[in-house]
């Protein structure tokens, strides 16, 4: 995943920039950048910060920076912003999202006489200079960005950071958010919208799909309007959104009660336990709307060590990232020893966190764990968002699980999507054999159609990929 930051002040943006680009450290781990323009032109810094925040990495940088305008970004993949000399002019750009034509949109620019990429450790192109490269193709920086928005399949939302301002261009289907933020002289753009409320600013709208606007210090226009069609990503809500912010005018906490309360409502299993529990930090609220629906005392019988181990500080190795995760939780004996939990977590992707905190709690004193899920089973690896470092569906264990149950990895779509239809003896068959694998007394995942109304907004307007593969 990733988060991306942007202000353009009448004074210096270095302050609001830092912090406004801090706030976004739980939508990426591995690096961090920040690009300004000034009195010396552009300045960038970019961090890796695997081993330790993104705030730490640039405390210095930023006592160095000098400038009214800035763009910002915490990424999970590529190094970003970039700084790019074209016939339009020196800009930096930043990008969320992810490209899944990337060699057709490379023959294209060298096609268009486009001579080199400069190639990343891994051997692939740098999606940002890839973006980039598309937009200098146009006349102007607003007709290059609507031109390789028609060109991309995936999703892309960025910021392109000029010496006038900041362009803020949300992706073509609305799949993530950017929204802008207004004070006396200054407008910023972001990812989450709480990012900028303690920096003096307050709500000034949110992009549609497609839409671009151009900011200055004392303006916000609109040079691209926002069309109707769009797909924002229903597992913003689910997972990735910091509780304080909001998505299409829907709050990620109170969404979570929603799916908790929801959950309660939809549990008809016979179980009786003793207390109500989410795993931190996203399952934290699913269990407060659980909770306060079912009248089952809500308590913490584990808590997050977060003071040295932050979201941003994860290993990119997967088996150091399940250790990581098993570390970060201090068990409290008193409320789990001869206890029945039951306990709520926004999803299950491979298992293996939820399986070794199942076993944490067993080895802690539980009875029973009663597993209950934010979402619906993970069967289809999102095409739109780099949200999982998995690089094949067989890594979902709903998907492994399938492979066993039918004897093959290669199921048609169509048989998918009995699994995916809570009502067939398929779903029921594939939940019982999860719950079995992963060591859990019971196990209930939210339906979709819960989700949906969970969230609020008309479902032709939510992309749903990850769970029945509709696009």
């Amino acid at each position: 995943m990733g988060g991306l930051f942007g202000v353009v002040s009448n004074t210096s943006c270095v302050f609001d920039l830092f912090f406004g680009t801090d706030y976004h450290s739980h939508l990426g781990t591995r690096r961090g950048g920040l690009a300004v323009f000034g009195e010396k032109g552009f300045v960038r810094s970019i961090h890796n910060i695997e081993n330790s925040p993104f705030r730490t990495k640039f405390e210095r940088d930023i006592e160095e920076m000098e400038g009214a305008f800035g763009i910002g970004c915490i990424s999970d993949s590529e190094p970003q912003p970039l700084i790019v000399r074209s016939h339009l002019g020196n800009f930096a750009i930043t990008t969320v999202g992810r490209i899944n034509n990337t060699e057709t949109l490379i023959k294209l620019c060298y096609d268009k006489g486009y001579t080199h990429f400069l190639e990343m450790s891994g051997g692939d192109v740098n999606p940002t200079e890839l973006v980039a490269s598309l937009i200098t193709q146009k006349d102007s920086i607003p007709e290059g960005i609507k031109y390789a928005q028609t060109l991309i399949d995936g999703s892309m939302t960025m910021l392109v950071l000029t010496s006038e301002g900041i362009y803020a261009a949300r992706d073509r289907l609305g799949r993530t958010p950017i929204s802008i933020g207004k004070k006396d002289g200054a407008f910023c753009a972001s990812f989450e919208s709480f990012a900028y409320l303690n920096l003096g600013y307050t709500n000034y709208k949110e992009l549609g799909p497609s839409e671009v606007v151009f900011l200055t210090p004392d303006s916000c226009t609109t040079v691209i309007p926002a069309t109707d069609e769009m797909r924002i990503c229903t597992f913003l809500w689910v997972y990735f959104g910091y509780p304080t912010s909001s998505y299409e005018g829907v709050n990620v906490e109170e969404m979570r009660y929603n799916c908790g309360a929801m959950l309660a409502k939809r549990d008809s299993t016979h179980i009786s336990p003793d207390i109500a529990a989410g795993v931190p930090d996203s399952g934290t609220a699913h269990a407060v709307g659980y909770a306060n629906e079912s009248g089952i005392p809500f308590a913490r019988p584990f808590i997050k060590y977060t003071p040295t181990w932050p979201r941003s500080f994860m290993p990119t190795h997967q088996s150091k990232r399940n250790l990581i995760a098993k570390m970060k939780l201090i068990a409290i004996d008193a409320l789990i020893r001869d206890k029945k939990l039951l306990l709520i977590d926004d999803s299950i992707v491979r298992g293996t966190q939820l399986r070794e905190t199942t076993e944490f709690l067993y080895q802690s004193g539980a009875k029973e764990v009663h597993i209950r899920l934010g979402c619906p089973p993970l069967l289809f690896g999102c095409k739109y968002l780099n949200f999982s470092r998995s690089t094949s569906e067989m890594d979902l264990i709903a998907r492994r699980v399938i492979k066993e149950l039918e004897g093959t990895e290669d199921v048609s779509k169509e048989r998918l999507e009995t699994y995916a239809d809570p009502t067939t003896p398929e779903y029921e068959a594939m939940i019982n054999e999860i719950c079995k694998q992963l060591n859990f007394t019971t196990l209930r995942y939210h339906r979709l159609d819960d989700l949906l109304e969970s969230v609020g907004i008309p479902a032709e307007k939510l992309c749903t990929y990850c769970w029945n593969g509709k696009e």
